[in-house]
Order: structure tokens, then C-alpha cells, then sequence
């Protein structure tokens, strides 16, 4: 199973629309995961018509976006959690834990700083944006790759 996986993508204010160079990797999705800071709910129903998506909410998300603070689920074998603002750099894997105790994934965003670190236990994965990099060098995203229970993870850039 393909899964896109996005946060802060802030439409319409940091950019019109998704970079065209997504929507391969759109179009290969089995589903999509968006980590908060969307903006516009357009923007799922767009994602959509790719994928079944699932979202949760972001600070500068409009109080008539009515998504979950956080979410947990089960993809192919795979638990995975999902929060916008995983707090401070210290601390946060013990954190995430003590918060989703079941999650093998947990998916956030918040920071725009693409992040992918995996004890064995525990992978958290912050795929950065994909329309606001920030003080990043580059747009990015995620991809999990997931089967039977495990998973594989890769951050990549966009041109």
C-alpha cells in the first residue's frame, strides 16, 4: 500500500494550488494522510478525487474546518497516528508514545521541517510542505510504503 503523506500546505495563502510535480505521486496513492494546516477544505475534496484522505486539524486551520485534533488508524497491518503539533524537538518521541501507545507511525507536521527518524518501535515522520519549505532548503513530502505490518518511509523533495 502507497501513501502520500502531507502537512502545511497553507492554500490558498502560500501558494494557488498543489506543485504539479505531486501529482504523480498523487495519482499512485492508495491513500493520503494530511497532518494539519490545509486552509481550505477544497483542498480534501481535491485530494480526494486521488485517494481516501484523512486529515487532521492545524492551528492556522478556519475554525469551519471541522477535523480531528488527532487520529489513529490501521493501514495494512500498520498502526499510525496522526496530530498537527507534536510539541518541541526534546522530549517528543517519549512524548508521541506516552500519547499514542499503539502507534507504529505517528504523522505530524506543524514545523514545516521534514523529519523521518525510526527506532525499530517507533517512527515519527514530519514530511515538512510541499508549498511553504521556510528556512528549508526545499518543498517536500512523504511516502510510506506499507505491507503486512511493515513499514518503509521516505521525505522527498520537489523540484
Amino acid at each position: 500500500m502507497r501513501v502520500v503523506v502531507l502537512a502545511d500546505t497553507h492554500l490558498p495563502r502560500r501558494a494557488k494550488r498543489l506543485p504539479e510535480a505531486l501529482t504523480p505521486h498523487l495519482e499512485g496513492a492508495d491513500a493520503i494522510l494530511h497532518a494539519g494546516d490545509l486552509m481550505d477544505l477544497a483542498l480534501l475534496d481535491e485530494l480526494e478525487d486521488y485517494a481516501p484522505t484523512l486529515a487532521v486539524r492545524g492551528n492556522l486551520d478556519p475554525p469551519d474546518v471541522r477535523l480531528p485534533e488527532s487520529r489513529e488508524l490501521e493501514l495494512a497491518g500498520v498502526r499510525i497516528a496522526m496530530i498537527h503539533d507534536s510539541g518541541r524537538k526534546e522530549g517528543r518521541a517519549r512524548r508521541m508514545r506516552r500519547r499514542f501507545p499503539d502507534a507504529r507511525v505517528v504523522v505530524f507536521g506543524h514545523s514545516h521541517i521534514p523529519l523521518l527518524e525510526d527506532d525499530g518501535a517507533l517512527m515519527l515522520l514530519n514530511p515538512g510542505s510541499p508549498t511553504d519549505r521556510r528556512r528549508q532548503p526545499q518543498h517536500t513530502f512523504a511516502l510510506l510504503d506499507l505491507a503486512d505490518g511493515e513499514v518503509e518511509a521516505r521525505i522527498l523533495a520537489l523540484p
